[in-house]
């Protein structure tokens, strides 16, 4: 009788510890998932699936771009440039492209380089972890400073140093992406490296320009470029960039975190604002995805209500508008054999051309945004596994030699450097490639009369590659990706680890969770914890075609629900929802 009755009071205790537990748990139910149309296109996981180690791919990159005795056959693609435009300082070029007869230390005065080429490059290799203020005697960081263009009355950071080598090539002062996604990029290397001489100032006046040409812009961006220097907006051959508002958002929002100006926070509204009030997709290159994130983050933080599937749909169906960048958007479907949902490109030129630089680029904001609106986990999950695998088609080792331009020259830079596209079809009329559906390929030859083969491998297009790097590493289930929701959320707090996971398979999985410390596992998804009480590994289950996106809280971290926000002891917002 005494050994029932202490059963029965054992059994009524650990169902009451169980109850209380289980109130002090429910943080609410499961966020619920919203499809982006284009993204439910897509495989689950495409049947051509491979996964490059990107983080280590970034650092073979940086060292063999940054090489100044490069022994390849292609030879040294950095140089000095002593002209001394902007700032009073010796600054550095890349090749844009491999043999590019307009580049170099010998031509064109050696000014000819461009800062998304240099930028982006400094940004991936930072990520990485690669330290580009002390690298072989050069702070790059500093260096860069020179594109910041003061010499013209701009005032921002352009994407050549000075005018007179502007028509060279790239964009300069004529179409509108080429003048913004400098400053948001000088913006995102300013936070990997802070603290270097001379940034601050840089990224103030930015911030200043960009709320001037907000202020008399005044919701109106129908533009092909503007002027920052007198303050007007113009429309030339180019198409118009509405969703250059994107861009001023997204810099404005990074000045506000910043310097915690408040004109800023009001500009970067206002300009978010001119981008969602368009009728149709503006989409042009790669500033749109960037206003996305906005919308995005300011939801969640400011209690706005911005239309941010709109924004995912103007992204992945892409512009459709006569007066637009026509048919730019993301890709769906394969070509040929190969599997290339999820690459940015024309839609609709000679069947679809996709280019690496613009693929890597979504997943700085993507990645980052579902911590935000989580209910875009799944979509956002599924478009990276696509898009990260199909990635590697541009890298001439990583893609049979049938399906590229010049397999002949697929070995000159140690598959460091990809071809600029990957096109439907050849668009240069090579007999033996008749039929043959992708191929890997470049523009480098059209842009100047001379410009050889080799200027179809990219390194203005590589550059980017660190972004992967950081965001991607693979789990021990094939085709289950950690992504790394931090690694591009730039001038916010970060106080915890936070991964998002896709499943693609039809049954849960289960991966195994390197963990970096101590730590309980909670899923923002789910509003629930997956793993108490991990040490250096634990095991957390994904399920059947859907995604977790998991917070790694220090063992013990305590976690309360107000005003629908779940809160870590008392001050980290770790779901806004």
């Amino acid at each position: 009788m005494k050994m029932i009755s202490k059963s029965f009071y054992t059994f009524i205790i650990v169902g009451l510890l169980v109850s209380c537990s289980s109130g002090k748990d429910n943080f609410g139910e499961k966020i619920v998932q919203v499809s982006i149309n284009r993204v439910d296109s897509m495989p689950d996981i495409p049947e051509t699936y491979k996964m490059l180690d990107w983080r280590q791919k970034a650092k073979d990159y940086d060292r063999f771009i940054f090489d100044w005795n490069n022994k390849s056959e292609v030879g040294p693609l950095i140089w000095l440039d002593d002209a001394r435009r902007n700032i009073d300082q010796t600054t550095f070029g890349l090749y844009t492209a491999i043999k590019d007869i307009r580049q170099g230390k010998d031509a064109n005065n050696g000014e000819f380089h461009e800062s998304l080429n240099s930028l982006a490059a400094i940004l991936g290799a930072g990520l990485v972890g690669i330290d580009k203020t002390n690298q072989d005697g050069y702070n790059y960081v500093k260096m860069v400073q020179n594109y910041f263009n003061s010499d013209n009355g701009w005032n921002i950071m352009m994407n050549n140093t000075n005018p007179a080598v502007a028509n060279l090539g790239g964009g300069y002062g004529r179409d509108w992406w080429y003048d913004v996604l400098p400053n948001a990029l000088y913006y995102a290397v300013c936070d990997v490296f802070p603290n270097v001489d001379g940034a601050e100032r840089i990224q103030r006046s930015i911030a200043e320009q960009f709320v001037k040409a907000d202020s008399v812009l005044n919701g109106n961006y129908d533009y092909s470029y503007f002027d920052y220097k007198n303050l007007k907006g113009y429309v030339n051959h180019i198409p118009m960039q509405q969703d250059a508002a994107g861009g001023h958002a997204y810099v404005l929002l990074c000045a506000y975190h910043k310097f915690g100006d408040p004109r800023y926070l009001e500009h970067c509204k206002s300009a978010l604002e001119a981008l969602i009030s368009q009728k149709e997709s503006r989409f042009y290159e790669a500033l749109l995805p960037l206003g996305v994130y906005v919308a995005a983050y300011l939801n969640a933080t400011e209690g706005t209500n911005y239309n941010v599937s709109k924004l995912f749909d103007w992204v992945f169906d892409g512009c459709q508008s006569s007066s637009g960048r026509t048919g730019w958007g993301i890709i769906v479907g394969k070509w040929g054999d190969y599997d290339v949902s999820g690459l940015q490109g024309s839609i609709t030129d000679g069947g679809g051309y996709a280019f690496l630089m613009n693929s890597i680029k979504p997943a700085w904001p993507f990645i980052p945004l579902v911590k935000y609106q989580p209910e875009y986990a799944k979509a956002i999950g599924k478009w990276m596994l696509n898009n990260s695998s199909a990635c590697r088609l541009f890298y001439p080792g990583d893609i049979d030699e049938k399906h590229q331009w010049a397999p002949e020259l697929k070995n000159i830079t140690n598959n460091n450097v990809s071809y600029e596209g990957l096109r439907k079809a050849d668009d240069y009329g090579k007999e033996s490639l008749k039929g043959v559906s992708p191929v890997a390929i470049g523009d480098g030859p059209k842009w100047i009369e001379g410009n050889p083969a080799e200027s179809m491998f990219s390194v203005y297009s590589s550059s980017p590659v660190g972004i992967l790097g950081a965001i991607i590493t693979k789990t021990d289930v094939e085709g289950i990706l950690q992504l790394d929701c931090n690694a591009t959320d730039f001038y916010v707090d970060k106080p915890y680890p936070v991964y998002l996971y896709y499943n693609p398979y039809k049954e849960a999985k289960t991966i195994t969770y390197r963990a970096s410390q101590e730590c309980d596992l909670f899923d923002i998804v789910a509003k629930k914890y997956v793993a108490r009480n991990v040490n250096e590994s634990g095991l957390i289950e994904i399920p059947a075609n859907d995604a977790r996106v998991i917070v790694e809280l220090p063992q013990g971290t305590v976690l309360e629900l107000q005003d629908g926000k779940i809160i870590a002891n008392k001050e980290n917002i770790i779901a806004y929802k």
